[in-house]
């Protein structure tokens, strides 16, 4: 049985997981919108919305505590001037997670991440 047993291992060694984890969730703030695999992407929605709770807290503290997560500066500011307004009205449920199908390689389940009110901007 799998029980307490709270996150995926994802093939990885804890450091190499967790920096990747680091830099996906950067990477999703900057763009709003990620391409990864199924497993991946249920990982990174934990830790992406734990840090927009943070920027809704918005004191020096919750601040200090996403700047030592985050790899870029600009995705700290992102969080607690942009996203944080964003979703001042909203008690949890930031991204979605859409399936996109399989990758041809491996087969793998691929899917796209993205926060509820995404829209793509045209020209």
């Amino acid at each position: 049985m799998r029980h307490l047993n709270g996150y995926r291992k994802l093939g990885r060694k804890s450091a190499h997981r967790k920096a990747m984890l680091r830099n996906m969730a950067t990477s999703l703030v900057l763009h709003e919108r990620i391409n990864t695999t199924l497993q991946k992407a249920k990982e990174v929605r934990s830790i992406v919305e734990k840090m927009i709770t943070l920027g809704k807290r918005g004191d020096l503290h919750a601040r200090r505590q996403a700047d030592s997560f985050f790899f870029d500066d600009e995705a700290v500011k992102k969080v607690f001037s942009g996203l944080a307004g964003r979703f001042k009205e909203r008690n949890g449920g930031y991204t979605r997670i859409l399936k996109k199908g399989f990758r041809v390689g491996d087969s793998a389940d691929l899917a796209t991440i993205e926060f509820v009110d995404f829209e793509i901007k045209t020209k």
